[in-house]
């Protein structure tokens, strides 16, 4: 079995440890213990390594994107996040460290709701989540995180194609489900419905300025 390097907080000290074992389950709790040095999601209380270093393409999508929220947001009650910020989805309101199961660290969020977010992140469902696709992320993130954002309520969810330059946008119905993708490419502007007032020009995302 492979080690994982990592912080002991309490003992201060690096140290080498066994990898997580895949069939247990763990909580944020857990989550906290440790600092690893990779990257990591806990999903439905199993651990995800997240890919290697994203791409120049994926990193500049991301900044991009993130610099649009900051600017239109200024005035708002709403705040946006770039990754690596933690973002705890509790079960039924379950929102202890050792009830936690679920955190991950999308590319982009934005939360309006000024009481979700604490010291650590942001517990609870952001507003609008956007997740980059990279070659190593693009089956996490299609199918394993639609999911897990749609039960935990996110209002709005982007996936961003930068090969495609297109975008997939998901908006949760009244039946609290992600009934169909609505597809922007070329000169399209998306129109944020979780967030009013939002709108991003696909042009500007996509520049190869």
């Amino acid at each position: 079995m492979s080690k994982l390097t990592v912080y002991d907080i309490d003992e201060e000290k690096f140290s080498m440890v066994e990898e997580p074992d895949p069939s247990a389950s763990y909580t944020y709790a857990d989550y906290l213990h440790w600092q690893f040095e990779e990257q990591l999601e806990l999903i439905r209380g199993k651990i995800f390594k997240m890919s290697p270093a994203p791409s120049p393409l994926h990193q500049k999508i991301s900044l991009v994107i993130g610099s649009i929220f900051y600017r239109k947001l200024k005035k708002t009650n709403c705040q946006a996040f770039p990754a690596p910020f933690d973002v705890r989805l509790p079960v039924r309101n379950k929102k202890k460290d050792n009830e936690i199961n679920t955190v991950v660290q999308p590319d982009l969020c934005i939360v309006c709701d000024e009481s979700k977010i604490d010291s650590k992140g942001c517990i609870g469902s952001p507003d609008l989540i956007v997740e980059i696709l990279s070659p190593g992320n693009s089956a996490k993130d299609v199918k394993l995180k639609f999911d897990v954002y749609e039960k935990a309520g996110v209002k709005e969810y982007w996936i961003v194609y930068p090969v495609e330059e297109t975008v997939a946008v998901f908006v949760l119905s009244e039946k609290a489900n992600y009934s169909g993708a609505t597809l922007y490419a070329g000169n399209d502007i998306i129109q944020c419905r979780a967030v009013p007032g939002l709108t991003v020009t696909l042009k500007e995302i996509f520049s190869k300025k």
